[in-house]
């Protein structure tokens, strides 16, 4: 009679930090220890329905778990407050696609207060966008934009937070 096989568990769980907007600053811990991050921009174009840019970020999710490997938990910028009704319809857009997505594919998902992401990368909760920016390039990474270094410090606080264990 042969022992029950018995489901190894893997310790490495792959971290995507996002920060929503119609263009989206995204870092992911690869299985080598290292970062990956970028940006992606989803506005829709000038002759789309207002949705397409909210489907293309739904088809991006679904690509990032196929290249990045199975995704384990999201974390994303948490914004309370917003400079005006537009920004906070498009952010609420795809926190809703973004939820529901991890929904549908059981992946756990947290936000985090912009003031948080800033203290921890800068030690000031009310730093400037340039601030981040330049914290992640003293820390080695070479963010295009504020997006890329907000979506990069969120990993890196998401990394500090666990133990590191990602």
């Amino acid at each position: 009679m042969t022992p029950p096989r018995v489901a190894q568990r893997t310790l490495w769980v792959r971290t995507l930090a996002l920060d929503l907007g119609s263009t989206i600053g995204w870092a992911v811990r690869l299985p080598d220890g290292s970062i990956a991050s970028g940006t992606a921009a989803f506005r829709p174009g000038r002759f789309e329905g207002g949705g397409m840019g909210w489907l293309r970020f739904r088809h991006w999710l679904d690509s990032m778990a196929a290249s990045a490997g199975p995704i384990g938990s999201i974390v994303f910028e948490e914004v309370r407050r917003h400079a005006g009704t537009t920004a906070a319809h498009v952010y609420g857009g795809f926190l809703a696609h973004l939820t529901a997505w991890c929904e549908a594919a059981s992946i756990p998902y947290q936000g985090v207060p912009v003031g948080t992401i800033k203290r921890f990368a800068t030690g000031k909760g009310n730093a400037p966008k340039e601030a981040v920016i330049a914290a992640m390039r003293a820390r080695g990474f070479a963010p295009a934009d504020d997006n890329e270094a907000d979506a990069i410090a969120l990993l890196l606080w998401a990394i500090d937070a666990r133990g590191g264990v990602q």
